[in-house]
């Protein structure tokens, strides 16, 4: 799947891919691994989860990958302290912050990026078609690349029909 994307991501075209796996195949370890391959390209990165709890596992998993090659990251969420807001809006703007970890807060209209290269969104079957539209939207230049992941298992003939805008993995 690391292969497939990154041909991908090479290709010029933007990915549009859905990574379905049982819980603990390692859907979250490819998805960082896309960042790290997007962020090489000096681009930054979300990654949208339903819930809290769910954005708080994620950035904790992968907090310790990222701070071990010193790689910026960050978490946005409802509860995020208004001060820690402010310092999140202002790295992503500049463009010090290249992966960011959120919720829904991650489409308020105060959350611009420099040049947001990928959006990853797990559990996207519980996000709307607009909030998936708006989070991909916040890049100004081009839409970035997507890569929605979920664990529901959904058979090949009805994920084509539901996603066929998407390729699967």
């Amino acid at each position: 799947v690391i292969n497939k994307i990154y041909y991908e991501l090479k290709s010029g075209k933007q990915m549009n891919r859905l990574l379905q796996g049982d819980v603990g195949s390692g859907k979250t370890i490819v998805a960082f691994i896309t960042m790290l391959l997007v962020v090489g390209s000096q681009a930054q990165c979300t990654l949208m989860a339903p819930t809290e709890i769910l954005a708080q596992q994620h950035f904790n998993n992968l907090k310790k990958f990222a701070d071990s090659m010193q790689q910026p990251i960050d978490i946005l969420t409802g509860s995020t302290k208004k001060s820690s807001r402010k310092k999140i809006h202002e790295n992503l703007l500049s463009g010090d912050l290249k992966i960011l970890i959120g919720t829904h807060a991650l489409l308020e209209e105060v959350v611009k990026f420099q040049n947001l290269g990928l959006a990853v969104i797990d559990e996207q079957h519980r996000f709307g078609v607009a909030q998936r539209s708006q989070l991909w939207q916040k890049n100004v230049l081009t839409h970035p690349h997507v890569l929605v992941m979920t664990a529901t298992p959904i058979p090949r003939t009805l994920a084509m029909t539901l996603y066929g805008d998407l390729d699967i993995s």
